[in-house]
C-alpha cells in the first residue's frame, strides 16, 4: 500500500501518484490516436469543463457538457438532448466517445460516469485540453 509522504513537496508527489493509479487501466486515448480519430471523423468529443472554460477555447468539434450536468444529459430522451445541445445524443453502442477537461480529472470522472450508464465506447483523453493547447494550439 502507498504511504503518504510528509511535507508540501511530498503531498504533491502523493497526489500525482494517486492520480496515476486512478487512471491506470482506465480506457484512455493519446494525442496521436485522438488526432487520427478526429482526422477520420470517428471520434465524438465532449468537453466537460464549465461553459466559461470552454468559451475561452476548446478542441475543435467538441460538444460542451459540463461534468455537473453530464449524468442528466446522457439520460435524456434523444429529442430533448438535441434541443438542449444542438447535437445528436450519443448512442450506448457508439465507439470513441472521448471526454476531456483541462487537466484530466473531470474527464476521467465523465468517462467513468458514461461507462456506468452503459456507454461502452467512452474514453478519457488523459492529456486533456492542456496538452492539446500546448501541442496543437
Amino acid at each position: 500500500m502507498l504511504q503518504a509522504p510528509r511535507g508540501r513537496a511530498g503531498a504533491a508527489l502523493w497526489r500525482r501518484a494517486v492520480a496515476v493509479r486512478t487512471m491506470a487501466g482506465a480506457p484512455t486515448v493519446s494525442l496521436p490516436e485522438l488526432r487520427s480519430l478526429l482526422a477520420s471523423g470517428r471520434a465524438r468529443l465532449f468537453d466537460v469543463r464549465s461553459r466559461e472554460e470552454a468559451a475561452a477555447g476548446t478542441i475543435p468539434g467538441a460538444l460542451n457538457i459540463p461534468v455537473s450536468e453530464l449524468e442528466s444529459a446522457l439520460q435524456m430522451e434523444p429529442a430533448a438532448f438535441q434541443a438542449l445541445y444542438s447535437a445528436e445524443k450519443p448512442k450506448l453502442e457508439d465507439e470513441h466517445l472521448i471526454f476531456f477537461c483541462h487537466m484530466g480529472k473531470r474527464g476521467l470522472q465523465a468517462m467513468q460516469l458514461a461507462r456506468s450508464l452503459g456507454y461502452t465506447g467512452a474514453r478519457n483523453y488523459a492529456g486533456a485540453y492542456r496538452e492539446w493547447l500546448e501541442k496543437e494550439g
